[in-house]
């Protein structure tokens, strides 16, 4: 096993930014806690140490490297304080969910290891989707180096995938996603689906032609255009925001469309933002139950 040397600082003063908070809001699933304050991540075929100091950061790795990839990847030159001020104006749930989880900050994914991920995601708690995340990534990702005896691995591309069958999905315990799984491969492969010409797309066409791949709906599809390609006006909609929905804003939890719309017009282009401040919130305290 080949050990990864963090030898490489970079120090920063970053407002507005809570790495718990940020990595276990349930966005991510690729991060392991090394203890209160560090965390290693690994995204975009790189393995990232992290800690954090307050609102002091230690990043290993070189500055060219931060200001290249993880200032974009940690969304850190967005305004976070001016998005909370108006959401806070919105109402009291808002302005508690913004001040109790005031550190959350919208990660840039890569599309296609978001697509597969929330597809891993159905039915499933974060610590199980995690797993799911890791085996996949075990079997047919690069190796990228081992840390405190522990392997990392990268997301494997559509291309490594295309020979894997539905009963190899399976017996990573995908269970019913295998099926899901080989679609959204076949579909990349076949040229049927390209994610990064999907970029310049706009959100409604983006969802149609995501929800073309079995098992993609539009919670899936709208945590892609969430989380890969930063349409902060969708606001996706779970189990759990149903509920919040209903307990924060009486609005029929059956009632997805409804939902949606209110979305839409309340919260408008910070839809996003208010979803992931507002699901953090109300699911760590329990809300809507």
């Amino acid at each position: 096993m080949s050990e990864i040397e963090f030898h490489k600082k970079y120090k920063i003063e970053i407002n507005d930014f809570d790495l718990k908070q940020t990595l276990e809001c349930g966005q991510c699933f690729r991060y392991q806690k090394l203890d209160e304050n560090s965390y290693i991540i690994v995204a975009r075929e790189r393995v990232l140490k992290i800690e954090q100091d307050n609102n002091f950061f230690t990043f290993y790795t070189s500055e060219e490297e931060f200001h290249s990839i993880w200032e974009d990847y940690f969304d850190l030159k967005n305004d976070y304080k001016a998005i909370k001020n108006l959401l806070a104006e919105k109402d009291e749930y808002l302005k508690k969910a913004v001040e109790e989880k005031h550190g959350v900050r919208i990660i840039k994914q890569e599309p296609w290891e978001t697509l597969i991920s929330f597809i891993l995601s159905q039915t499933k708690q974060i610590p199980h989707i995690m797993a799911l995340v890791e085996a996949l990534s075990k079997a047919y990702g690069e190796y990228l180096g081992s840390y405190m005896g522990k392997e990392y691995y990268s997301f494997p591309g559509f291309e490594k995938l295309k020979r894997v069958s539905e009963e190899e999905y399976r017996a990573l315990k995908t269970g019913f996603r295998a099926v899901y799984l080989f679609d959204a491969v076949k579909r990349a492969n076949e040229n049927l689906l390209d994610l990064e010409e999907l970029r310049t797309k706009e959100t409604g066409y983006i969802r149609e032609e995501l929800k073309k791949i079995k098992g993609v709906g539009d919670k899936i599809a709208d945590c892609v255009l969430l989380f890969a390609y930063s349409r902060t006006e969708v606001f996706p909609t779970d189990v759990w925001i149903k509920r919040l929905m209903a307990h924060f804003y009486a609005i029929d939890e059956s009632n997805t469309s409804l939902i949606s719309k209110f979305a839409e017009e309340y919260f408008g282009e910070l839809g996003g933002y208010a979803q992931q401040y507002l699901f953090y919130y109300g699911r760590d305290n329990k809300l809507g139950k």
